[in-house]
């Protein structure tokens, strides 16, 4: 008799606990059906031109000049040059080293830039500055003009690579037209892999 209490009151907390085993199960469905609902609308993320960084460095890189980089900003030194000129290569200080420091290059530059920059080889850690040198010509003068060129090509070169080409409407619609014909592509193998399971469930149940 004592045993069959005991077995009686514990009947209340089976039925108690039985629901809660079917929360999480409900809770996992409907959250895949709302990603699978989400995911017939297509992508969440936008496009690369609606970001306003990619826009305001592709307006950067449409005006970008050597100009834009004032000379002002950076320092000069001169040493010998270890490159083509015979005996003049140790008579004359032609090899020219350009010096900018960098966080007054990024005041003047989009954001999207500036981490590549901080990457740079040409980058010297414990200064901060960027150091280009050149002593491909024996002229001064020539290594100098050949330093600022390099700094704008690597400016342009950095944003070139972070910032994608602008996608015009076409491109957009046929992206857009892509995505539906896949989206259909997909519904119509699901329902011919679906046909052919009921078409051998069904041969399996003829044969019996």
């Amino acid at each position: 008799m004592h045993r069959l209490s005991r077995l009686l009151a514990s009947q209340p907390c089976r039925r108690n606990f039985a629901p809660a085993l079917w929360v999480p199960l409900s809770a996992t469905l409907s959250a895949a059906s709302s990603r699978a609902l989400a995911s017939k609308d297509g992508p969440s993320t936008p496009l690369p031109d609606a970001d306003p960084q990619v826009a305001a460095a592709r307006s950067f890189l449409s005006t970008l000049s050597p100009a834009i980089i004032p000379r002002s900003l950076c320092t000069l030194t001169f040493s010998r040059s270890s490159g083509p000129g015979g005996q003049n290569v140790n008579k004359i200080s032609s090899k020219a080293t350009l010096r900018l420091p960098l966080s007054s290059l990024l005041l003047l530059l989009p954001s999207l830039l500036h981490v590549p920059l901080r990457s740079s080889s040409y980058l010297a850690p414990a200064s901060g500055d960027l150091v280009i040198s050149s002593d491909a010509s024996r002229k001064q003068a020539d290594n100098v003009e050949n330093c600022y060129r390099k700094l704008y090509q690597l400016v342009e070169g950095v944003g070139r690579d972070v910032v994608p080409g602008e996608t015009s409407v076409e491109q957009r619609e046929k992206v857009v037209r892509l995505q539906k014909a896949e989206a259909v592509g997909r519904r119509k193998m699901k329902e011919f892999q679906g046909k052919k399971k009921a078409a051998r469930r069904g041969g399996v149940r003829g044969d019996d």
